[in-house]
C-alpha cells in the first residue's frame, strides 16, 4: 500500500492569491494594518505560521493565541469571496495535467491519495472546491495540524494508516509539492519527494534541496506514474 500526498497551492491550483488577499483583509479588519503579507513569503508555509507572521507584521510582537484564532475566523470569512473572484476573473486554474494523474492513480490498486497541504481544513476545501479535484482525496494533513509542514504529513500518514487498518512505512509514501518546503519537510520524515515548477517555488532552492523528480507540471503522465510506481 502506498500513500501519495498532494500539496495544494501551486500543485493542484493555482488559485489566483485568493489566500494572500483574504489574510491581508483580516489583519486589515481587525488591526488596521494594510498588505501585512508582503513583508514575507507564503509559499511553502502552513496557516498557523503565516498567520503567525502576518500578525507579528502587524503588532510588531508574537501575537497571543486569542488573536491568532480572531485572525484565522476573519480570514475564513473572507476567502469564499476571494477565491470566487479569482474564478470569476479568470486567475484560478489547475495545475495542467493534475486531473488525469489523479484519475489514473485512483485506478491503481493498493494508492491512496490524500492531501498534505498547509492549509487549514476549512481553506483546503474552499481552495479546492472549484476545481472539482476535492473528492479524489480521502485523507489529509492539514495547517491546522501544526505549525511544520514534517507535522502536517506525518499526521496525514496516521490518517491514512488509522483508516486502512495497516502501518503505512516511510518508503511507500510520496509527497508532491512546487516549493523547497515540500522536499525538505518530505525527506525529514524519510519520504520520497517530487516536485513540479508551475508553482511557486524557486527552481534553485527545489534543486538544492535535492527532490527525486523535478517536473514543470503532470502532463507527463508516464514520468510520474514511473515514479509512484517505484
Amino acid at each position: 500500500m502506498k500513500a501519495v500526498l498532494f500539496d495544494l497551492d501551486g500543485t493542484l491550483v493555482r488559485a489566483g492569491g485568493a489566500g494572500r488577499r483574504a489574510l491581508n483583509r483580516a489583519v486589515e479588519h481587525l488591526h488596521g494594518a494594510k498588505e501585512v503579507c508582503s513583508e514575507f513569503s507564503l509559499a511553502g508555509r502552513t496557516d498557523l505560521d503565516n498567520f503567525r507572521l502576518a500578525l507579528r507584521a502587524a503588532l510588531g510582537r508574537s501575537p497571543t493565541p486569542a488573536e491568532t484564532e480572531a485572525v484565522e475566523a476573519a480570514y475564513l470569512r473572507r476567502l469564499p469571496r476571494e477565491v470566487k473572484d479569482a474564478v470569476d476573473s479568470g486567475r484560478y486554474e489547475l495545475v495542467p495535467g493534475i486531473g488525469r494523474l489523479l484519475r489514473e492513480l485512483k485506478r491503481l490498486p493498493g494508492v491512496l491519495l490524500g492531501l498534505g497541504t498547509g492549509n487549514v481544513k476549512p481553506g483546503a476545501r474552499l481552495k479546492l472546491r472549484p476545481s472539482g479535484l476535492l473528492d479524489h482525496f480521502t485523507f489529509g494533513g492539514f495547517g491546522c495540524d501544526g505549525y511544520t509542514r514534517v507535522s502536517v504529513l506525518r499526521t496525514a500518514v496516521r490518517r491514512a494508516s488509522a483508516a486502512t487498518g495497516r502501518r503505512i512505512p516511510p518508503d511507500a509514501v510520496y509527497v508532491i509539492g512546487d516549493t523547497d518546503k515540500d522536499v525538505k519537510a518530505g525527506k525529514a520524515a524519510g519520504y520520497h519527494t517530487g516536485v513540479v515548477t508551475a508553482g511557486f517555488g524557486e527552481l534553485d532552492k527545489i534543486r538544492k534541496a535535492g527532490p527525486e523528480l523535478i517536473a514543470p507540471d503532470f502532463r507527463n503522465l508516464r514520468t510520474w506514474l514511473r515514479w509512484i510506481n517505484g
